[in-house]
């Protein structure tokens, strides 16, 4: 792994400050708050904001800032998840720990690494799988088994130290991560030399949902990355968060490659599915991150519309109960027609769209085909394909 040189205490007191800084704490409030400003706790927040970022800051300042309690909840998105949020004012520390440690550890992440990063994303993940197969036969996926509940919490601080030699900065992080509530069912990997005390003492998991969690799932995973590109010296190959693709020409070298990878993982006391190594030809079409992707084309995976078209029903249900109305309900659909946008998805958005109407006090359901006014579509997500005329030049 690449090392940052080690900080002076001058650099590591400057970095300190610009953490604690008014300016970034007032920068890292309007980010938590960012599309749940409808919220009672972010509305008491806001409303005493001058006394509550001052409060952070001299804790912050004073090394004296401990996470507080988490609230859970589930959610159903084809398996159920438990859902950890932090308080409101955890996320705003969250936020402003990130501002200042992503610029210093993100150029030490491969550039195929896409989750939670910016000038990343879906989008350009699966438009880099969409180049790569059109120059490969076969693409393999795979994912970690159970990843966030797995994470060992000594390792990772271990490779954040390694990244981020700011002693301020490590302490606030292993704040945050001894705050992880513990998984409903924690998932410890035996390594070498274990024994039964070594499975029962370890601290794992990592909770779903908050931003420090999406950083360091890449910092995690962020030696496998280079053990792929430099040691194996595989070219085509991705990740976003757990889910991992790898393209060749051969079958026998796409296995080969997952049984290093697989050998490699268990020294870092993670595993991957057993059940969820898909191989096949690039021309069947591969699943990744929502589309279904062919080397020429992309579709919306199935999945996608059927969630939305729940969404949208329940959606029409509060605005028709007048739990909600349209300015609250138009971001919902612009993102999905952003994201649907991508794709080759004309007929399916039409489709999902027609069926539904938003209404006061009405169940009437809305004529096939009248729907496609119902929001402008909103999307700064750059296009899968050029547009025409920029094609033919």
């Amino acid at each position: 792994m690449n090392r940052l040189h080690r900080a002076t205490p001058l650099d590591t007191d400057q970095l300190w400050q610009q953490l604690c800084s008014w300016d970034n704490l007032l920068l890292a409030y309007r980010k938590a708050r960012r599309g749940k400003r409808q919220q009672a706790e972010i509305q008491a927040f806001g409303f005493n904001l001058e006394y509550e970022l001052s409060q952070i800051r001299r804790e912050l300042l004073e090394h004296n800032f401990h996470p507080g309690g988490f609230q859970q909840f589930y959610i159903q998105d084809r398996k159920t998840r438990l859902i950890s949020a932090a308080p409101f004012r955890d996320r705003v520390v969250h936020h402003a720990l990130m501002n200042i440690v992503e610029p210093l550890v993100d150029p030490y992440f491969i550039a195929d690494s896409y989750a939670s990063r910016k000038g990343k994303g879906v989008h350009v993940a699966v438009r880099r799988y969409q180049a790569w197969a059109k120059h490969h036969a076969y693409a393999l996926k795979i994912d970690i088994r159970r990843y966030f509940d797995s994470i060992d919490h000594l390792r990772l601080k271990q490779k954040l130290a390694q990244l981020l030699p700011y002693p301020p900065m490590l302490q606030l992080f292993e704040r945050i991560i001894d705050s992880s509530p513990e998984p409903i069912n924690p998932y410890v990997v035996w390594a070498d030399g274990d024994d039964l005390i070594d499975l029962a003492t370890r601290q794992v998991g990592l909770p779903l949902g908050n931003l420090t969690s999406q950083f360091l799932g890449n910092v995690y995973l962020n030696d496998l990355d280079h053990f792929v590109k430099r040691q194996l010296k595989i070219p085509a190959y991705l990740r976003y968060v757990d889910d991992m693709v790898l393209l060749a020409n051969s079958k026998t070298t796409l296995w080969q490659w997952c049984e290093q990878i697989e050998q490699f993982l268990a020294g870092e006391r993670i595993a991957i599915h057993p059940r969820k190594k898909l191989l096949v030809p690039v021309q069947h079409g591969l699943d990744v991150l929502g589309y279904r992707v062919y080397p020429k084309r992309i579709r919306l995976s199935r999945h996608s519309g059927y969630q939305f078209r729940r969404k949208l029903k329940a959606l029409a249900k509060a605005y028709r109960q007048y739990r909600m109305n349209l300015d609250q309900i138009k971001p919902h659909v612009a993102g999905w027609l952003g994201h649907a946008s991508q794709a080759d998805s004309r007929g399916l958005c039409k489709a999902v769209l027609s069926k539904v109407v938003f209404s006061r006090g009405s169940t009437a359901q809305r004529t096939p085909g009248d729907s496609g006014r119902l929001v402008e579509q909103q999307t700064r997500q750059p296009a899968f394909r050029q547009p025409q005329q920029e094609q033919h030049r």
